[in-house]
């Protein structure tokens, strides 16, 4: 039995399924978890010594890879100073002046500690600008954990085969109604079943809860007009594509403005950061200046501020590190697409340095076409890239997060793994 074995053992006891978060769970793959005992760069190191090349990245903020020399010590240099204050710091303005001087449809910023409290805190804030009580999430999108978004959820809600969750009420969900991604006729179905009722339209602007899921064309753009035309507030989630698609995120990578942006632990240099923010009129609504009440003790903590602003200033100061990423994530993904095409039961969506391979022979454009993958066959190909020092999400329903340190040679190692994978195994049990 292996170290992680025997840890994974003594965690069950303790820790329900053995796991502080369900995507960490390696139940649907039918194994159990690798404990990570370290990382540095693109690679990761478990209790028994073995190493991977991540493309988990910690699911996503990890844009530069693993134990950044300049984040550490920027974190080393906080810490020195205190763990926590539970007061407001000076840093916590420069991460906020950062954003807003650099994110256009951010005019104002909140932070906060998960992106499952921006997005939390971003609904609550549009319900209390619009006096409306009914919002349009999208079936598949993942926004967290609070109640009234677990309404067929994607994420580790999918994987599991429970896209509610027990212990929500209806009451808490009898205002949330699911729309089709990429579907622009469902959405306007419900603002013309309640025109006057909807505060507002929250989406991934690329799902990457569901596997990757990029928009398809004229979607984005579309959901702005629908709520521009009905007054509703639109909410980009970007604690995926946040500074990462570009340092603009989505909002930039697509040219589409929200009225409110949700982000996550990108920000926090991998640190339990979030943040929401946007237009002025909207956010000036949040206490103390307004009656939307959210508050935090430990939010833009300032450890997790130093590291964040430091990854983000060598984001900003370095915009020919995202064109590297992009060519080469292009580069990766379109030889894991040729792959796809010669197994001919497998398909490949990637966008920027985020992308997912399904197993299924049939185009991946929505929750529903995401649940048709083979997801026994993604289970065997996973084991099989982590036996062969490949770390990939032990879920069909994740993204894989290409880093800016991930080398050429680490990228051509993991097709010449996953060609393996796909030239021995044809889909039979």
């Amino acid at each position: 039995m292996t170290r992680s074995q025997k840890i994974y053992e003594e965690a069950v006891n303790y820790i329900p399924g053995g796991v502080n978060s369900p995507v960490r769970a390696f139940g649907s793959i039918g194994s159990t978890p690798r404990m990570i005992a370290r990382a540095e760069g693109a690679y990761l190191y478990d209790e028994d010594e073995n190493r991977y090349i991540d493309y988990i990245g910690s699911w996503g903020p990890m844009i530069l890879g693993h134990a950044n020399r300049e984040v550490l010590e920027a974190v080393f240099d906080a810490a020195a100073k205190g763990l926590s204050f539970g007061a407001a710091t000076a840093i916590e303005v420069e991460m906020a002046k950062l954003i807003c001087e650099r994110i256009p449809a951010v005019e104002m910023i909140r932070m906060v500690n998960s992106g499952t409290e921006a997005v939390m805190s971003a609904i609550r804030v549009a319900r209390g600008y619009t006096g409306r009580e009914k919002i349009i999430k999208f079936t598949g999108c993942y926004h967290g954990h609070s109640d009234g978004l677990l309404v067929k959820a994607g994420s580790g809600a999918m994987t599991a085969g429970q896209p509610d969750s027990a212990g929500v009420t209806a009451g808490c969900t009898k205002d949330t109604l699911t729309a089709t991604y990429n579907d622009l006729d469902s959405v306007e179905s419900l603002f013309a079943q309640f025109p006057e009722e909807i505060a507002c339209v929250i989406v991934e602007p690329v799902a990457a809860n569901m596997g990757v899921v990029p928009p398809k064309e004229g979607f984005l753009e579309g959901l702005r007009y629908l709520c521009t035309r009905y007054h509703a507030v639109l909410i980009f989630d970007e604690v995926i594509t946040g500074f990462r698609l570009c340092f603009g995120g989505a909002s930039e990578y697509f040219g589409v403005r929200p009225d409110l942006i949700t982000y996550g632990k990108i920000i926090g240099g991998g640190m339990p950061v979030g943040a929401y923010g946007g237009k002025r009129e909207i956010m000036k609504l949040v206490a103390p200046v307004g009656p939307v009440y959210q508050a935090g003790t430990l939010s833009g903590n300032p450890v997790a501020m130093a590291a964040g602003i430091t990854q983000l200033r060598i984001l900003r100061d370095h915009p020919e590190y995202y064109t590297s990423l992009n060519e080469k994530s292009e580069q990766f993904f379109r030889k894991l697409q040729m792959l796809a095409q010669t197994d001919g039961n497998c398909q490949v969506n990637h966008i920027g340095s985020l992308g997912s391979l399904f197993f299924t022979d049939a185009q991946v454009t929505d929750y529903e076409s995401a649940k048709r993958s083979d997801t026994d066959r993604y289970a065997r190909y996973c084991n099989f890239m982590l036996d062969h020092g490949i770390y990939l999400a032990p879920a069909q329903f994740e993204a894989m997060f290409v880093s800016m340190v991930h080398t050429q040679e680490q990228l051509d190692e993991t097709i010449d793994v996953a060609a393996d994978f796909l030239y021995s195994d044809k889909g039979e049990a």
